[in-house]
């Protein structure tokens, strides 16, 4: 009678566990899939890529693409005599750029440095269904957006072993520090932060450059609390120049 007991605690112990190990949510950053809609744009950096001239390249999601338009004249005097090249694209994701990274992207291309930010639309997405996850709603945690830029940086290194990476600590978004979505991406910051390795990783959070004294984002800065205008492209570069020169030599 004991041991039929015993077995059916073991049996409804081992039934409960597998059920939550079946409905543990996957974790999406590390999956790579392509974000729809930007297949042009992808196959320009293929195209960049193929020619093998850029020695910096920029790598993110459209805080990085920004570049091109808020931050175009502040990208003209700092990175454009730097042969530097933007692979951002509005809206995307780690596993976004993982899908990239396999898709030709860096494909007979030789920089001494890139220069990544990614994963503040890992937390900012949540809760939204997505079209490439076939309407899935997405959910993403600190740990696996880290889990997703570790991904990142493995790939680029065995795609452009001789090339150094500069890890950016992701920006803070929206008004405080009471903001979910800023404290969440601060988590993924402490976390990314132990992908430095001293010699072909390196590290750098600049986000305080962007904030006041009492830690609140400006509208001056980030109109949408988010994305940088043009005075915050300038403050972004004069915070990196110098890091990025030297890991360039």
């Amino acid at each position: 009678m004991k041991r039929t007991a015993f077995s059916i605690l073991a049996v409804a112990v081992t039934g409960l566990a597998s059920s939550a190990f079946a409905e543990a949510p996957p974790n999406y950053a590390v999956m790579p899939v392509l974000h729809p809609g930007t297949e042009k744009r992808h196959e320009s950096f293929n195209e960049i890529s193929k020619k093998g001239e850029a020695q910096l390249v920029f790598l993110g999601d459209s805080i990085t693409h920004g570049w091109e338009s808020k931050g175009r004249a502040v990208w003209e005097k700092y990175w454009a005599p730097l042969q530097a090249a933007n692979f951002g694209i509005g809206g995307d994701r780690t596993e976004h750029v993982l899908w990239r990274l396999q898709h030709g992207n860096y494909d007979g291309l030789k920089p001494k440095l890139t220069v990544l930010m990614i994963g503040t639309n890992n937390t900012g997405h949540q809760g939204r269904a997505q079209k490439e996850l076939d309407g899935a709603v997405y959910q993403c945690t600190a740990e696996q957006t880290a889990a997703g830029v570790k991904q990142i940086v493995g790939t680029l290194k065995e795609k452009c072993p001789g090339m150094k990476i500069l890890i950016l600590g992701i920006f803070p978004r929206g008004p405080d520090a009471a903001d979910k979505l800023r404290q969440q991406n601060e988590a993924t910051n402490a976390l990314i932060s132990k992908l430095a390795d001293g010699s072909t990783v390196h590290y750098l959070d600049i986000g305080r450059t962007f904030l006041t004294p009492e830690g609140v984002l400006s509208k001056d800065i980030m109109p949408d609390l988010l994305h940088p205008n043009e005075k915050g492209y300038e403050l972004w570069a004069q915070a990196i120049e110098s890091r990025v020169k030297e890991l360039l030599k």
